[in-house]
């Protein structure tokens, strides 16, 4: 086994609630999961991410843990676990599980015993603060789901910190007693087989022992003079989040993961644009985390300056560390559906997969990427998730893309025989796997092509050089000997190449002809690089 697997990885996350449902009750669960393993075997990923599968009240999906050692009866059993660990490392393909430490529920017995008084053994495990003279809270700290960060308890006669729901209670990592216990629950799933972690919130670990204020968040970071939907991203979360502290508790974490052999830690790094990358790139330092996972390419910006830009700011502050990029995930809405404008869904689908499995570091897709999915118009009667309720109608929530994976054309699209607990629709059901399995051109048999062209090319590997073509076209070399070209708009582009020799790896409509290039709208190139290549629009 590689020590160093997951540099140049290609990772599936698997929403479970919404992947197979084979228990009959509407909810994805493991079993349903490991049955359809053989699918992300043939895509030709390497590893396979789940979102939380521990026990859980579900007030916000699972990542409200009330027992971090058990699978909740609604995805089965440890047996369960067990079985899918087997058969995913029997097909080559690597476990990466959900790790939520930065809170847990309000059902958790830890919590019920610290909010019962002050002095019993864990009444400092959660963050909690007296009211200020007038009865406010502790300071002005904004919850990422609404209204403040504090919520009054009134056994204690405090108010305890809850970065996200009232029900998410935030764990005090300041107490060595809860990093020790954090450590157990690591240990318990790496002694279960599993390959590696994705720690949610990563940054959010250790807050501001003093509780200061935060302040406002920069003006620059506005792109209008609306003030934001969520007032949460009106400040600027210096004292909240991603303190100096933090860095010693991923220290302790990655030395627990080095006594295993390969396995790795991914942590999602929530923080705006203007100090994401530092703070990836001080995460993904030496003994810390393996990779960081990036939010910069899961928003609207669709331009060659912007994905250079990113990759280009994080090898640059951090040379040694290693990125995860990703177009979609389960709390943002499907790329497809986000860059609709600049063409047909299944150009842009294609185009996107081609870009994003070029790109230097690890990549993850998110289930039903490679369909070409699109989000789902989610009704207000359809609701489940919590910011959707807060914010409706100017943010509908993440509903519209954690909808049921779909394998066929039938009712429900075969993930479940009976009501799903979010709806299947028209537009989604059209985009299923029988439809596009085998058949040329289909999104599905792209993405197995681009996969298998990364996996046995230097774009699994380190060394990118970004050529200076105006917009809209992206265009580097990887490796010294592969170029990759990419037009990112509705419009053919024509180009003189020199340096190059033919092209290679899936059809991207590009033509080679008398050293020009010529590209489709949304369309791509690779091509083998034969010296020093120049491109000149």
């Amino acid at each position: 086994m590689d020590g160093e697997w997951w540099r140049g990885s290609v990772t599936y996350q698997v929403y479970p609630r919404s992947f197979q449902d084979d228990s009959g009750d509407g909810i994805g669960d493991l079993k349903g999961i490991t049955r359809r393993l053989p699918h992300l075997a043939r895509l030709g990923v390497d590893a396979v991410w789940l979102s939380p599968i521990f026990k859980s009240p579900m007030a916000d999906m699972g990542y409200d843990v009330s027992d971090y050692c058990d699978i909740d009866p609604l995805f089965g059993t440890l047996a369960d676990f067990d079985e899918l660990v087997a058969t995913a490392h029997g097909l080559g393909l690597r476990v990466i599980i959900d790790q939520v430490l930065s809170h847990s529920s309000d059902r958790h017995p830890f919590f019920a015993e610290s909010r019962a008084s002050r002095d019993n053994p864990r009444a400092d495990w959660y963050v909690w603060a007296d009211a200020k003279p007038d009865g406010s809270p502790p300071n002005n700290w904004i919850s990422v789901f609404g209204g403040s960060a504090w919520e009054w308890d009134t056994r204690r006669r405090q108010y305890y910190l809850h970065n996200f729901l009232i029900s998410q209670p935030d764990f005090n990592f300041h107490n060595a007693e809860v990093q020790d216990w954090a450590l157990s629950v690591l240990r318990f799933w790496l002694d279960r087989g599993v390959d590696g972690f994705r720690l949610d919130t990563v940054n959010y670990y250790v807050h501001d022992a003093d509780l200061r204020d935060n302040g406002p968040a920069p003006a620059s970071s506005r792109k209008d003079n609306l003030p934001a939907v969520n007032p949460y991203e009106m400040q600027d979360h210096v004292h909240s989040k991603t303190r100096p502290e933090n860095v010693a508790w991923l220290e302790r974490m990655r030395a627990l993961l080095d006594e295993y052999d390969a396995r790795t830690m991914v942590g999602e790094v929530g923080d705006p644009s203007w100090r994401a990358v530092q703070v990836m790139a001080e995460y993904t330092a030496e003994r810390r985390l393996h990779m960081a996972y990036s939010f910069d390419m899961l928003g609207p910006d669709f331009t060659a300056a912007h994905f250079r830009g990113r990759i280009e700011e994080f090898f640059k502050g951090a040379p040694d560390g290693w990125p995860m990029w990703a177009f979609s995930n389960h709390d943002v809405i499907r790329h497809v559906s986000r860059w609709e404008k600049f063409g047909d869904h299944d150009a842009v689908a294609k185009l996107a997969c081609a870009m994003l499995l070029s790109f230097e570091g690890s990549i993850c897709l998110y289930q039903g990427e490679e369909l070409g999915q699109t989000e789902t118009d989610i009704l207000w009667e359809e609701l489940t998730d919590p910011p959707g309720f807060r914010f409706w109608p100017e943010y509908k929530g993440r509903d519209g893309c954690r909808t049921p994976m779909v394998w066929d054309g039938s009712d429900h699209g075969g993930f479940s025989d009976v009501k799903p607990w979010l709806p299947v629709k028209a537009p989604q059901l059209a985009r299923n796997v029988a439809a596009q399995d085998g058949v040329a051109g289909s999104v599905l048999e792209f993405y197995r092509a681009m996969l298998a062209f990364r996996r046995g090319s230097v774009l699994a590997g380190r060394g990118t050089r970004f050529l200076d073509v105006p917009e809209p076209v992206l265009a580097f070399t990887r490796g010294g000997g592969l170029l990759c070209v990419f037009n990112l708009s509705g419009e053919a582009v024509s180009m003189a190449v020199s340096g190059a020799g033919g092209l290679v790896g899936p059809e991207g409509g590009a033509v080679l002809n008398g050293g020009r290039l010529r590209l489709p709208a949304l369309g791509f190139a690779f091509v083998e690089a034969t010296g020093e290549v120049l491109l000149e629009m």
